[in-house]
């Protein structure tokens, strides 16, 4: 099991995203995510927040917050639980080059017509909701969701 760690750093209704198109072979290729990536021994779920976003942008958070587990279950690429963040304060000047893919502000009000995830949908929504933290389960076979499950509750 993995463990990662996915931020969205918010600003003037916009969220810092990237375009997964710089690997051959990336489980996200094709795909709009957050900033983010895997937990190195020893590392907190802040700790990976932090080093990622830096690595990722070139930026050092000065705010942020925790917001939810998200538990991803795939036959392909394993289980993997995620540890969800919004930041909104920061410093530094943001990378012109990402390893990991193309960097742009995407409009909170385009995230459900840009290519992503049906699951991060689900968890796009609760944060622009402002839910307290929450447990979302996510099952997927291939590319498709077929099961969500939140705080125990399984999502229509």
């Amino acid at each position: 099991m993995r463990n990662t760690t996915l931020c969205y750093l918010e600003r003037d209704g916009r969220y810092l995203m990237q375009y997964r198109n710089k690997k051959d072979i990336d489980e996200n290729k094709g795909k709009w995510i957050g900033i983010g990536g895997k937990f190195e021994e020893g590392e907190s779920p802040e700790d990976c927040l932090l080093r990622e976003v830096w690595e990722e942008t070139g930026l050092r958070l000065l705010s942020w917050r925790f917001r939810g587990l998200v538990t991803f279950v795939s036959e392909e690429w394993g289980t993997e639980y995620m540890h969800l963040f919004t930041a909104d304060a920061w410093e530094g000047q943001l990378r012109e080059d990402c390893e990991e893919g193309e960097l742009a502000w995407i409009d909170k009000r385009l995230l459900m017509d840009i290519p992503i995830w049906e699951g991060d949908k689900i968890f796009l929504r609760l944060l622009q909701e402002e839910r307290p933290f929450f447990a979302l389960k996510l099952r997927y076979q291939g590319d498709d969701l077929v099961e969500a499950v939140l705080n125990g509750q399984a999502l229509p």
